[in-house]
């Protein structure tokens, strides 16, 4: 456990995902997949990466959340959110570090993620971090089933 000086920063948990849903849905610029992001998906995505995905607990809150995971070479960033009164206090950034972190000691070199052009907020707080854009690669995915609903909250 790491305690930043606003927030509890810990593993998240399956018992966590109704808080950390509801985050989601109520953050602007996150897009959300029915399956994927269900209890269902996140309970599979925890038990493939239980050391690399966070939760910020403010006064018994969960104000923030950040996933983090890896392929054994690469690894990626999904849903970093923190509720609005919680914002601009380092959470963000201690949420990050956590993910970083744990991604380092299980000797990952790289890290990518994906965020909407028109995040403005969020590419933002990427470009602070010094993350780089790419602009010589094209994101291409392919849905492995029939059902392509997803949600995005822009």
């Amino acid at each position: 456990m790491n305690i930043s000086a606003h927030a509890l920063i810990r593993l998240m948990t399956p018992a966590d995902y109704s808080a950390a849903h509801a985050l989601w849905t109520a953050t602007p610029g996150m897009g959300l997949h029915s399956e994927d992001d269900s209890p269902e998906g996140i309970t599979r995505y925890l038990q493939r990466n239980p050391e690399s995905c966070f939760v910020a607990e403010r006064s018994g809150r969960l104000v923030g959340t950040v996933l983090a995971g890896h392929d054994g070479r690469r690894g990626f960033i999904y849903h970093l959110a923190v509720a609005p009164d919680a914002q601009r206090r380092g959470i963000a950034d201690a949420l990050v570090n956590a993910a970083l972190q744990a991604l380092r000691v299980q000797q990952i070199q790289k890290v990518a993620l994906l965020i909407y052009r028109d995040n403005h907020n969020g590419n933002a707080f990427w470009d602070k971090r010094r993350f780089s854009r790419r602009e010589d690669v094209y994101y291409r995915d392919q849905w492995l089933k029939p059902d392509k609903f997803h949600t995005d909250n822009r």
